[in-house]
Protein backbone atom coordinates (compact mmCIF):
# COMPACT_ATOMS: atom_id res chain seq x y z
CA UNK A 1 0.00 0.00 0.00
CA UNK A 2 1.27 3.70 -0.78
CA UNK A 3 2.98 4.77 2.80
CA UNK A 4 0.81 8.28 2.35
CA UNK A 5 -2.54 6.57 1.71
CA UNK A 6 -1.34 4.16 5.16
CA UNK A 7 -0.62 7.52 6.75
CA UNK A 8 -4.04 9.06 5.89
CA UNK A 9 -5.83 5.73 7.01
CA UNK A 10 -3.76 5.63 10.09
CA UNK A 11 -3.96 9.37 11.03
CA UNK A 12 -7.82 9.03 10.78
CA UNK A 13 -8.06 5.99 12.86
CA UNK A 14 -5.73 7.61 15.97
CA UNK A 15 -7.92 10.86 15.60
CA UNK A 16 -11.08 8.56 16.15
CA UNK A 17 -9.20 7.07 19.27
CA UNK A 18 -8.12 10.24 20.37
CA UNK A 19 -11.01 11.88 20.79
CA UNK A 20 -11.76 9.40 23.17
CA UNK A 21 -9.25 10.19 25.42
CA UNK A 22 -9.36 12.49 28.33
CA UNK A 23 -6.48 14.89 27.96
CA UNK A 24 -7.91 16.90 30.43
CA UNK A 25 -6.37 14.59 32.82
CA UNK A 26 -3.32 14.96 34.32
CA UNK A 27 -1.91 11.59 34.57
CA UNK A 28 -3.16 10.58 30.99
CA UNK A 29 -1.72 13.57 29.74
CA UNK A 30 1.51 12.72 31.54
CA UNK A 31 1.31 8.86 29.73
CA UNK A 32 1.05 10.67 26.36
CA UNK A 33 4.13 12.58 27.00
CA UNK A 34 5.82 9.41 27.67
CA UNK A 35 4.85 8.05 25.18
CA UNK A 36 6.13 10.56 22.22
CA UNK A 37 9.39 11.07 23.85
CA UNK A 38 10.10 7.26 24.23
CA UNK A 39 8.26 7.11 20.32
CA UNK A 40 10.81 9.93 19.08
CA UNK A 41 14.01 8.30 21.15
CA UNK A 42 12.98 5.00 19.59
CA UNK A 43 13.36 6.47 16.32
CA UNK A 44 16.51 8.61 17.10
CA UNK A 45 18.16 5.25 18.15
CA UNK A 46 17.17 3.15 15.59
CA UNK A 47 18.55 5.50 12.75
CA UNK A 48 22.02 5.91 14.99
CA UNK A 49 21.88 2.36 15.00
CA UNK A 50 21.57 2.12 10.87
CA UNK A 51 23.98 4.97 10.74
CA UNK A 52 26.11 2.64 12.96
CA UNK A 53 25.94 -0.64 10.85
CA UNK A 54 26.00 1.11 7.64
CA UNK A 55 29.84 2.08 8.61
CA UNK A 56 30.70 -1.13 9.92
CA UNK A 57 29.37 -2.71 6.95
CA UNK A 58 31.19 -0.02 4.67
CA UNK A 59 29.77 -1.02 1.41
CA UNK A 60 31.96 1.30 -1.06
CA UNK A 61 30.64 0.06 -4.61
CA UNK A 62 29.93 3.13 -6.78
CA UNK A 63 26.90 4.55 -7.46
CA UNK A 64 26.05 6.95 -10.29
CA UNK A 65 22.66 8.26 -10.90
CA UNK A 66 21.09 11.66 -12.23
CA UNK A 67 19.38 13.26 -9.40
CA UNK A 68 16.00 14.32 -10.81
CA UNK A 69 15.59 18.64 -10.69
CA UNK A 70 13.96 20.07 -7.85
CA UNK A 71 10.45 21.24 -8.64
CA UNK A 72 9.79 24.55 -9.86
CA UNK A 73 13.55 25.05 -10.58
CA UNK A 74 15.20 26.02 -13.27
CA UNK A 75 18.24 24.25 -12.65
CA UNK A 76 19.10 21.04 -14.44
CA UNK A 77 19.50 17.31 -13.21
CA UNK A 78 22.57 16.76 -12.16
CA UNK A 79 24.80 13.71 -12.39
CA UNK A 80 26.28 12.35 -8.78
CA UNK A 81 28.64 10.31 -8.48
CA UNK A 82 28.84 8.39 -4.98
CA UNK A 83 29.00 5.01 -2.87
CA UNK A 84 26.27 3.05 -1.66
CA UNK A 85 28.19 3.92 1.94
CA UNK A 86 27.39 7.22 1.55
CA UNK A 87 24.26 7.42 -0.04
CA UNK A 88 22.67 5.77 2.35
CA UNK A 89 24.47 7.82 5.51
CA UNK A 90 22.76 10.81 3.91
CA UNK A 91 19.65 9.07 4.03
CA UNK A 92 20.12 8.41 7.19
CA UNK A 93 20.89 11.87 7.93
CA UNK A 94 17.63 13.18 6.21
CA UNK A 95 15.27 10.67 8.31
CA UNK A 96 17.42 12.00 11.16
CA UNK A 97 16.49 15.37 10.31
CA UNK A 98 13.40 15.07 9.91
CA UNK A 99 12.40 13.46 13.29
CA UNK A 100 14.16 16.20 14.93
CA UNK A 101 12.00 18.90 13.03
CA UNK A 102 9.34 16.60 13.92
CA UNK A 103 9.97 17.22 17.74
CA UNK A 104 10.69 21.14 17.00
CA UNK A 105 6.90 21.23 15.73
CA UNK A 106 5.37 19.46 18.31
CA UNK A 107 7.10 21.23 20.93
CA UNK A 108 5.69 24.21 19.61
CA UNK A 109 2.40 22.83 19.21
CA UNK A 110 2.03 21.25 22.74
CA UNK A 111 4.11 23.85 24.87
CA UNK A 112 2.69 26.67 23.06
CA UNK A 113 -0.38 26.01 21.60
CA UNK A 114 -1.26 23.80 23.72
CA UNK A 115 -1.96 21.09 22.16
CA UNK A 116 -2.71 17.59 22.92
CA UNK A 117 -4.30 15.43 20.79
CA UNK A 118 -1.11 15.89 18.06
CA UNK A 119 0.93 14.86 20.19
CA UNK A 120 -0.88 11.60 20.87
CA UNK A 121 -0.86 11.15 17.12
CA UNK A 122 2.37 11.88 16.86
CA UNK A 123 3.57 9.15 19.15
CA UNK A 124 2.59 6.14 16.58
CA UNK A 125 3.97 7.69 13.46
CA UNK A 126 7.20 7.77 13.76
CA UNK A 127 7.36 3.88 14.38
CA UNK A 128 5.33 3.43 11.39
CA UNK A 129 7.92 5.70 9.33
CA UNK A 130 10.83 3.86 10.63
CA UNK A 131 9.65 0.37 9.79
CA UNK A 132 8.86 2.00 6.06
CA UNK A 133 12.19 3.68 5.70
CA UNK A 134 14.31 2.48 3.08
CA UNK A 135 17.84 2.19 5.08
CA UNK A 136 16.02 0.38 7.83
CA UNK A 137 14.63 -2.18 5.13
CA UNK A 138 17.99 -2.89 3.84
CA UNK A 139 20.12 -2.73 7.24
CA UNK A 140 17.95 -3.42 10.27
CA UNK A 141 15.56 -5.74 9.08
CA UNK A 142 17.79 -7.18 6.24
CA UNK A 143 16.02 -6.88 3.09
CA UNK A 144 18.09 -6.75 -0.20
CA UNK A 145 18.56 -3.53 -1.89
CA UNK A 146 16.82 -4.78 -4.86
CA UNK A 147 12.79 -4.11 -6.51
CA UNK A 148 11.59 -0.60 -4.58
CA UNK A 149 14.53 -1.24 -2.55
CA UNK A 150 17.14 -0.30 -5.56
CA UNK A 151 19.39 2.28 -4.89
CA UNK A 152 18.75 5.32 -5.36
CA UNK A 153 15.60 5.32 -3.77
CA UNK A 154 12.53 6.41 -5.51
CA UNK A 155 10.71 9.95 -3.59
CA UNK A 156 8.04 8.94 -1.98
CA UNK A 157 4.81 9.73 -3.51
CA UNK A 158 3.05 12.14 -1.27
CA UNK A 159 -0.70 11.46 -1.39
CA UNK A 160 -1.73 14.90 -3.88
CA UNK A 161 0.74 14.13 -6.46
CA UNK A 162 0.48 12.57 -9.55
CA UNK A 163 0.67 8.94 -10.36
CA UNK A 164 3.66 9.13 -12.09
CA UNK A 165 7.03 10.86 -10.13
CA UNK A 166 10.06 11.59 -11.27
CA UNK A 167 12.91 9.66 -9.77
CA UNK A 168 16.81 9.22 -10.22
CA UNK A 169 17.84 7.70 -12.84
CA UNK A 170 21.28 5.27 -13.04
CA UNK A 171 23.60 7.12 -14.48
CA UNK A 172 24.28 3.99 -17.82
CA UNK A 173 19.89 4.55 -18.27
CA UNK A 174 20.25 8.34 -18.23
CA UNK A 175 23.18 8.63 -20.66
CA UNK A 176 21.39 5.68 -22.91
CA UNK A 177 18.11 7.61 -23.27
CA UNK A 178 20.42 10.52 -24.29
CA UNK A 179 21.84 8.77 -27.20
CA UNK A 180 18.64 7.52 -28.86
CA UNK A 181 17.59 11.12 -28.96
Amino acid sequence: MNPAISNLILSLGLMQVARKIDFEDPQVLLYVRIAYVASQLISLGAYYYVSWVIKSKNDTKVLKYVEPKAPMSQEPAQAVTTTNRDYDLGEVQKAIRGVLMGCLFMAGMHLYMKYTQPLFMQAIMPLKSLYESNVVQIHLLGKSATGTLKRPFAAPASFMSPAKTEEPVEEKKAVEGKKEK
